[in-house]
């Protein structure tokens, strides 16, 4: 709905003036929109409003006087409204209006007295306000009662005063006739108030009434409050503490229920939902969060959902330690956990102790084994390790001796024997066309078989390999042309050097033949 709102901010103490003059200004054709909002604090800090009613009295300009509840809206930030009524707007001027607490203690204070106004709008430039009064607590009709009776003793004294006046121009017995006759009509009006049992009520009533629960949490009838058939209910909106009755499938519900009776039990932004499903088997609660998300339904066992005893054997005798989280996948270690601490499970994460290879996102599985025997307590434990980025494993154990180190795990690649035709640095060095130089690796070893035609100088770098040893490796070959050998050097950096010849006529050596393993740990 749309409303003019008046805001008004106090603060409760007793420094601040009698009454503050607001700007608020609603008009006459305000009808239902004209709404004053308060927002309360003392000390600073919002004022709670837990076990309290407030009531706004409204003194019109033309006399006219109400006396009405505000609606607390927010009970723990102290947050209250007031929507002016059809009649209150039509009394146009000033407002002085007091905004009074009664707690359920029997506390009360006045918070403050302020005014605002009302103007008459132009479509009700030719209406006049009736005065009027309007009460809502039993004290004030009490003590409205009280003034009409103090205004008809007034009046029978006044007419006492008049006949004393008549008494020249009748009979004193005809003047007292008629006072007599004025003392019975305003005695029958005071006894027809005084024994009117439907407007006097005794102080015990009050406060019975004023300590009673003034939420409602069903219809007036007693009746949960209804989301009919026709209507498409959505459970997240349902967020008010009561008791309804849902005859509609409705949007986010509890699963499987096409009608439910629900409790909402609401604490601010917190809440719990309880639905019952109508035919009387399942039930389901959740609850929404200081956030406002809400978490799932979930189903509450009865006495029918009954677990047979073979079913609850299966449970206790399957797998009951978790091999992953939850959701199904590996663990994510944090950086710097030490893998051989770890427990049987799967993992993964980058940056950690005791791994095989330089830090990288990689995958772990860990198996481990309790024994008693032999050496007293030992842990037996296998881990295999597998990085990432090649697919490359090792798989390291435990025995009763400790760690028995690293061992990679060959793939198929490196026990295929794949040759590869070397590439020569340009010279004067070229392959011999009838069987050319070629390499391969396998089980971490550079083998080369084949030969070169065309011999360099001495110290000369004939070719370069990525394949590199940990140490320079020196090896011959066998001269073609003239009986002897050639020296050859692989280094570390993967180049391959020709030192020179020992043949028994160097000037015949057309090439170098080479069949030669060097290991590359």
């Amino acid at each position: 709905m749309i409303h003019k709102n008046g805001p008004i901010d106090f603060d409760v103490n007793a420094y601040t003036s009698s009454s503050v003059s607001t700007s608020i200004n609603f008009w006459t054709q305000d009808r239902q929109t004209a709404r004053l909002i308060f927002k309360l604090t003392k000390d600073g800090v919002p004022l709670p409003l837990a076990a309290v009613t407030g009531k706004l009295v409204l003194v019109m300009s033309d006399g006219s006087r109400f006396i009405r509840d505000i609606n607390i809206i927010d009970r723990v930030n102290g947050h209250a409204e007031y929507v002016l009524s059809d009649k209150e707007v039509k009394h146009y001027g000033t407002v002085q209006a007091e905004l009074n607490l009664y707690y359920a203690n029997d506390q009360s204070m006045s918070v403050h007295q302020f005014s605002f106004n009302i103007s008459k709008s132009l479509i009700d430039q030719d209406i006049v306000p009736i005065t009027e009064y309007y009460v809502e607590e039993f004290e004030a009709l009490r003590a409205k009662i009280n003034e009409l009776y103090k205004e008809s003793i007034q009046t029978i004294e006044d007419l006492r005063a008049k006949f004393e006046d008549l008494e020249k121009i009748e009979t004193k017995q005809g003047a007292q006739d008629k006072v007599d006759a004025a003392l019975t009509k305003a005695k029958k009006y005071t006894d027809e108030h005084a024994n009117n049992s439907e407007i006097h009520v005794v102080k015990g009533d009050t406060e019975k009434w004023n300590n009673g629960q003034l939420y409602r949490l069903t219809q007036n009838n007693g009746r949960p409050i209804y989301k009919g058939v026709s209507e498409t209910t959505d459970y997240n909106e349902i967020t008010a503490t009561g008791l309804y009755l849902i005859y509609n499938k409705g949007l986010n519900g509890p699963p499987s229920v096409n009608r439910s009776f629900m409790i909402v039990i609401s604490y601010g932004s917190t809440l719990l939902q309880t639905a019952y499903d109508t035919n009387g088997k399942d039930s389901y609660y959740r609850v929404r969060n200081q956030d406002s998300s809400w978490t799932v339904w979930k189903h509450v066992l009865t006495n029918e959902d009954k677990i047979t005893q073979s079913e609850k054997d299966k449970w206790n005798n399957g797998q009951l330690y978790k091999l992953t989280p939850n959701d199904g996948k590996v663990a994510r270690l944090p950086n710097g956990t030490d893998i051989f601490t770890l427990p049987t499970g799967f993992y993964m994460g980058a940056n950690l102790v005791n791994v095989p290879f330089e830090n990288d996102g990689s995958f772990y599985y860990v198996e481990v084994l309790e024994t008693s025997y032999l050496q007293g307590d030992v842990n037996y434990k296998r881990i295999i390790a597998t990085r990432s980025f090649d697919n490359l494993t090792w798989i390291g154990t435990f025995h009763a001796q400790g760690f028995r180190g690293w061992r990679r795990i060959l793939t198929d690649d490196e026990l295929k024997s794949t040759w590869n035709q070397v590439t020569l640095v340009t010279g004067t060095t070229k392959h011999f066309a009838g069987n050319p130089l070629k390499f391969s690796i396998r089980l971490n070893s550079l083998h080369l078989r084949g030969s070169f035609e065309g011999i360099p100088a001495n110290e000369t770098i004939i070719a370069r390999f990525a394949q590199k040893p940990s140490g320079i490796t020196t090896f011959g070959g066998t001269t073609v042309g003239s009986y002897g050998a050639a020296r050859l050097t692989l280094g570390v950096d993967g180049a391959l050097k020709f030192d020179g010849l020992n043949a028994n006529d160097n000037t015949k050596v057309t090439r170098i033949e080479i069949n030669e393993l060097i290991p590359l740990w």
